[in-house]
């Protein structure tokens, strides 16, 4: 019998399994794809930010070389090796997965995991053939999958997901992106600099719902200077793959101030979200209770209502992150071997790897100002870096929402180059429960990119030193 039984391989998964090891726990891991490390190594996370990586320094060859004295001459994009590039990292990291299940005495159960009891997990392989496994705990971390809209026929062709977006065998004239959220946007940003015409149509009145509306306007009058277009304000009414002049293209309707307008690509990628994965799990079976969207609801130690079964990341409700899904995995085996565990959600920052790119973690302005809660706001911007300035990155700014009263940090929000590695010291602020003050007295070295925080934190107080 083990002690743990994991359902799902992806990082909120695996890292639970391995923290769940390091207890002396006796762990396994059901994994039904060939790979570990779920969406985020395999088709999400890992294999875009290579992509974002590669058109980029493509992009700044492009358009940003002479600035620095290089001449170019004969530049052009090779997308196969471009992908194969991508395939090799994603290939080290998931094996490197493997490797560390293997270092930590973890076992791999290869195939679909169907809960039979609280007790039993049966594991069925490609050829069909099911092995129960008796454990003494099991930690749902499924995670999630595509969602899409009623009249989008995927075909896994010309209308697809970020998983098909990711593989696109040639660079498409026009690539249409229903959704202007985190992952349309980078994806949208990919195929933009390798030389599609993108057209972003979005249900909201703006893009990036739900960040901060100061980021947001920076935000899309950039993407807009780099050749993306945006539709805000939308209803998608249908897309569907079909043959004109002998050639597939795509068909997306939209409704438009009343007005339904129809848009022809090559491709259509199809972005409005991700819902929990949770299918053969036998969830019903064995009562375990969802929310009206289909989320695995669990307490604050991440049970669910049936005593022994856990879940974490994707597959409960919050936020979609892989970061978060690890944070709780190790919370949910530490509570399970000593009784306590515990993650900070508002010091889990949110990145979009766009460029530049944008990061946030705590609370908005607007999230603030609807709680009642009294703050004042630091902001600063990239221009006056010297190190920015030497990067030739002085678009963007830093802001820090501290509260009035305390001037404790409740939320930092950056948009700019390597925003989403700045991110981080405002994320261990609020953690420990840090002022502005404590920020703009700690010493930021010279010439970096932390000094944009830290004068940001002086500018709560009114203070900003170069500016």
């Amino acid at each position: 019998m083990y002690d743990l039984i994991v359902i799902g391989a992806g990082p909120g998964g695996y890292i639970a399994a391995i923290r769940a090891a390091q207890l002396g726990m006796n762990v396994a891991c059901v994994e039904k794809d060939k790979t570990l490390g779920g969406t985020c190594l395999n088709v999400g996370c890992i294999p875009s930010k290579a992509l974002l990586e590669s058109s980029e320094l493509y992009a700044q060859a492009q358009h940003r070389f002479a600035d620095h004295g290089l001449k170019t001459s004969g530049l052009e994009v090779d997308l196969a090796k471009m992908l194969a590039r991508k395939d090799r990292i994603v290939k080290s990291l998931t094996t490197g997965v493997e490797f560390l299940f293997k270092k930590n005495k973890i076992a791999w159960l290869k195939g679909h995991g169907r809960i039979a009891s609280a007790n039993v997990v049966e594991v069925t392989d490609k050829e069909g053939k099911t092995v129960p496994h008796e454990t003494k705990r099991i930690l749902i971390a499924t995670g999630s999958a595509p969602s899409t809209l009623k009249g989008v026929e995927i075909d896994g062709d010309v209308v697809g997901t970020s998983t098909e977006a990711i593989a696109y065998s040639e660079v498409p004239p026009h690539l249409a992106i229903i959704g202007a959220g985190v992952i349309g946007l980078e994806l949208g940003s990919v195929w933009a600099r390798l030389g599609s015409r993108v057209t972003v149509v979005e249900y909201m009145p703006q893009i990036l719902p739900g960040n901060d509306a100061d980021i947001v306007a920076v935000a899309q009058k950039t993407f807009m200077e780099q050749g993306m277009d945006f539709v805000l304000g939308a209803k998608v009414m249908g897309a569907v793959a079909k043959t004109v002049a002998k050639k597939k293209v795509g068909e997306l309707t939209f409704e438009k101030d009343g007005k339904t307008q129809t848009i022809v690509a090559d491709k259509i990628l199809v972005c409005v979200g991700r819902k929990p994965y949770i299918d053969g799990l036998g969830l019903d079976k064995v009562g375990v209770t969802l929310n009206p969207r289909g989320a695995v609801i669990v307490d604050q130690n991440y049970q669910t209502n049936v005593k022994g079964i856990f879940a974490i990341g994707d597959v409960i409700p919050g936020a979609m992150l892989a970061h978060k899904a690890e944070e709780e995995g190790v919370a949910a085996v530490e509570y399970m071997h000593s009784g306590h565990g515990h993650v900070t959600y508002d010091a889990i920052p949110g990145i979009v790897y766009t460029h530049p790119e944008i990061a946030s973690v705590g609370k908005t302005e607007e999230q603030l100002k609807k709680d009642g809660i009294e703050y004042k706001v630091g902001k600063f911007n990239f221009m006056p870096n010297g190190r920015a300035k030497a990067l030739g990155e002085i678009v963007g700014f830093a802001k820090i929402l501290a509260d009035k009263r305390t001037d404790r940090v409740l939320g930092a929000h950056i948009i700019g180059v390597r925003a989403g590695d700045m991110i981080a010291e405002l994320a261990i602020a609020i953690e420990f429960k840090a002022s502005a003050e404590d920020i703009a007295r700690s010493s930021h070295a010279h010439p970096t990119l932390s000094e944009i925080v830290k004068e940001a934190a002086l500018a709560v107080d009114g203070r900003a030193l170069n500016s």
